[in-house]
């Protein structure tokens, strides 16, 4: 799946329910890019007009137990470009220092060139973070609780 833009690359940042991109650094991406997003991160994101993306990654730089396999980071850095939350663990990148390899939306993750995917965690020596197949349902949160007046 390479990056055309409008037609394969989402163009806006998406509402709750709508669709951002799934990234993969390239050969091509700059070495500071590459150290501030770091290894084995995951990257979601839409395209510019003026030919660049708007990332956000996620990278689990403090080790938080919830966020272990890619797709956990995947889906809190999809929670944070979806919110538009303040974050440093975003920016504006080139188009050609990322190949697109998926969607990601409110209900899932769909990964469409599972091969890039697994040499950027291979790379990074994040294999064991690797999602187990090519689509990955969210589990929605349960209902909230009743509460019975007595």
């Amino acid at each position: 799946m390479s990056i055309t833009m409008g037609q394969d690359l989402p163009l806006e940042r998406p509402d709750a329910e709508g669709r951002a991109a799934l990234f993969v650094p390239t050969a091509a991406i700059k070495e500071d890019v590459l150290q501030t997003i770091r290894k084995g991160a995951a990257v979601v994101g839409f395209g510019n007009h003026d030919r660049t993306l708007t990332i956000y990654y996620e990278s689990n730089r403090f080790n938080e137990p919830g966020l272990n396999k890619w797709e956990q980071k995947a889906r809190k850095a999809y929670e944070r470009l979806v919110d538009n939350l303040p974050t440093v663990s975003k920016m504006t990148v080139k188009l050609e220092h990322f190949e697109q390899v998926g969607y990601i939306n409110g209900k899932g993750i769909t990964l469409r060139r599972m091969a890039s995917l697994m040499r950027w965690l291979e790379q990074s020596d994040a294999l064991d973070s690797a999602p187990a197949g090519e689509l990955i349902q969210f589990t929605p949160p349960p209902p909230p609780k009743k509460i019975v007046a007595e």
